[in-house]
């Protein structure tokens, strides 16, 4: 499925993408990312992923994010967002993190969406609805803390 956005669109990831996203989570280290997760995320897309996005505009992927199901399905955990450096602060990432929601929302049993951010990334998913459960200290990596937040769909 592929949803247009403006100038963008949100499509479904392919392995052809591995080497894009990869670079996505390398220009946003190490401001957002620890440089310890590239190979937790790589190791991710090889054996972990269920539903992953990408946003193209143009050509270029500036943008991915993915969701995966735990709890017999009755909880929906997003998963490693990262937006290209110069699409930031230009709604790419609150687009795609609606999507994902929508998507949830109409093809699961999920009573909520988690998400398991930094101290970096926390407000941009607490504008768009979810809430602070839980913090604990350098989980990521030295000065990447956990913030785990949480939405109530059902």
């Amino acid at each position: 499925m592929r949803l247009f956005v403006g100038k963008a669109m949100i499509r479904p990831y392919t392995h052809h993408d591995k080497e894009a996203v990869i670079h996505l989570l390398q220009l946003n280290t190490p401001e957002y990312f620890h440089p310890s997760e590239e190979h937790d995320f790589i190791e991710y897309l090889d054996k972990f992923l269920e539903h992953y996005f990408v946003v193209e505009e143009k050509g270029q992927i500036v943008g991915c994010g993915g969701y995966n199901f735990a709890e017999n399905n009755t909880i929906a955990r997003i998963a490693w967002d990262m937006i290209h450096p110069a699409f930031q602060e230009r709604g790419v990432g609150k687009k795609l993190t609606l999507y994902r929601i929508d998507a949830i929302k109409k093809s699961s049993a999920a009573q909520s969406i988690v998400v398991r951010t930094s101290q970096l990334a926390y407000p941009f998913y607490e504008k768009v609805g979810f809430e602070l459960e839980k913090v604990a200290k350098d989980f990521w990596a030295e000065g990447f803390d956990l913030y785990q937040m949480k939405m109530s769909i059902k």
